[in-house]
């Protein structure tokens, strides 16, 4: 819509339809006594006009609003965790969350704010300047958490302090007598990923520690990524005796793959995961991991798409929880035949 356009109102749209304003006002509401090809054409005039519907008083923005929780991939425990704080957090608010598959179909915007919905909190979900577009028409605040690229200016965010847990992992590693340390992470270009890395690198850096090309291996946060990444690693001349794992499951992929060629975690390959998700604890050995605080990091995202849904002021556009490493039992100081210092 320009800036100073008239806004489009429901006698608009039922005279185009020619239909009564009460039939648009019932599709408008999801009121199913509509023939179904009286609702579609209605509904594709709301589209074409940006029609934005006043679905709530204002006290009901204050006591009530739903929120749109969105994720995309498969359930893991990544997301499971995170789902929970934020469901947490929206039962301690008086919220409702109504959680999603991220679709982004056409005008999946504005059929959210039909549908009542105030926010959104994206969860592992990619948004392109076109959705963003939509997201900004429709007037829908979006909260990302621990997003995989930069924010748009637009975009609120909750993540950890990835660098920093990175180099808590190193240097637990190092601090074992560990030199050949390699890195098995997630997108090269996502930012998690990246600070993740970049943490490791500094440790190793002021540790005067080399790091082959080899030994860093950017892939997806899956046990796949590990297993492969591992059983290429440990297929080297020089093989590392300690793998730092962008995230719990890639963790338990390198596991698997010293396994199958009979080595020992941690006595043979020492490993550090990062999330601390449940299957850190489930590992065997318990994977010593780097603790991202992921049911507060829902909880705080849930939260700010609440105040931005009532139109306060958030200060950050970006918020960050610390990390913390949780030593189990995966990690141990290398044998002497392969402590070799690089």
């Amino acid at each position: 819509m320009r800036p100073n356009a008239r806004r489009t109102t429901l006698a608009d749209i039922a005279q185009a339809a020619g239909v009564s304003v009460a039939t648009v006002s019932k599709v408008v509401n999801g009121r199913g006594d509509v023939a179904p090809h009286t609702r579609s054409r209605v509904q594709e005039l709301l589209h074409q006009h940006d029609y934005l519907a006043p679905v709530f008083r204002h006290s009901e923005v204050v006591e009530s609003p739903t929120i749109e929780v969105q994720f995309q991939g498969s359930l893991k425990s990544y997301v499971a965790e995170t789902l929970e704080g934020i469901i947490d957090s929206a039962a301690a608010s008086g919220a409702s969350v109504v959680i999603s598959k991220a679709s982004h179909a056409p005008h999946w915007a504005r059929d959210l704010v039909s549908a009542g919905r105030r926010a959104v909190v994206a969860v592992t979900s990619v948004y392109t300047t076109t959705h963003l577009n939509e997201l900004a028409r429709s007037g829908l605040p979006l909260v990302v958490l621990d997003p995989l690229h930069l924010p748009d200016s637009r975009v609120h965010s909750v993540g950890s302090t990835n660098f920093a847990g990175g180099l808590a992992a190193t240097r637990h590693l190092l601090s074992l007598g560990h030199r050949r340390i390699a890195y098995i992470g997630g997108p090269a270009m996502a930012v998690c990923n990246q600070a993740r890395m970049h943490g490791y690198r500094a440790a190793m850096e002021a540790e005067g520690a080399q790091v082959p090309d080899a030994y860093v291996r950017p892939g997806e946060f899956t046990y796949e990524t590990g297993l492969l990444g591992a059983t290429a690693l440990l297929g080297l001349q020089e093989p590392p005796t300690a793998i730092f794992a962008g995230n719990d499951e890639i963790a338990i992929g390198v596991i698997e793959a010293a396994r199958t060629r009979v080595l020992r975690v941690p006595e043979d390959l020492s490993v550090v995961g990062f999330d601390d998700t449940s299957l850190a604890q489930m590992a065997s050995p318990p994977l010593t991991t780097v603790r991202q605080p992921l049911r507060e990091m829902g909880g705080a995202a849930l939260r700010t798409a609440l105040r931005l849904a009532n139109g306060e002021k958030v200060e950050s556009h970006h918020i960050e929880l610390a990390t913390e490493l949780v030593v189990r039992a995966s990690t141990a100081p290398p044998r002497e035949e392969t402590s070799a210092r690089g």
